[in-house]
């Protein structure tokens, strides 16, 4: 299983080139929602890696594939927009996805 990033910056994308994980730049809700579609089909991925921003262009089809697909899992991150407040936004997703407040 792989990790498969969709961004809205190159800078994002070059840091996890560097890791090892490909991946994506979009700039429209409409790129951005082709990108998700094709990732989502992608069988050998198992996680979808998506910046804040990439998630704000097409938030309902990523919450209708969270509601009603098991595989890949979709994880939102922080990018070089983030706010200073990183350990608060990573504290917010462990809350939400497992439920464990920090």
């Amino acid at each position: 299983m792989k990790f498969f990033l969709i961004s809205d910056n190159i800078d994002t994308q070059m840091g996890m080139r560097l890791s090892g994980i490909e991946g994506v730049v979009v700039h429209t809700p409409e790129a951005t929602e082709k990108a998700l579609d094709d990732a989502m089909a992608m069988e050998d991925v198992g996680v979808i890696l998506m910046t804040d921003h990439a998630v704000k262009q097409c938030r309902e089809r990523v919450y209708e594939y969270k509601l009603t697909r098991r595989q890949p899992l979709i994880v939102e991150i922080p990018d070089r927009h983030a706010s200073s407040g990183i350990s608060e936004t990573i504290a917010e997703y462990l809350q939400t996805a497992v439920g464990i407040k920090l």
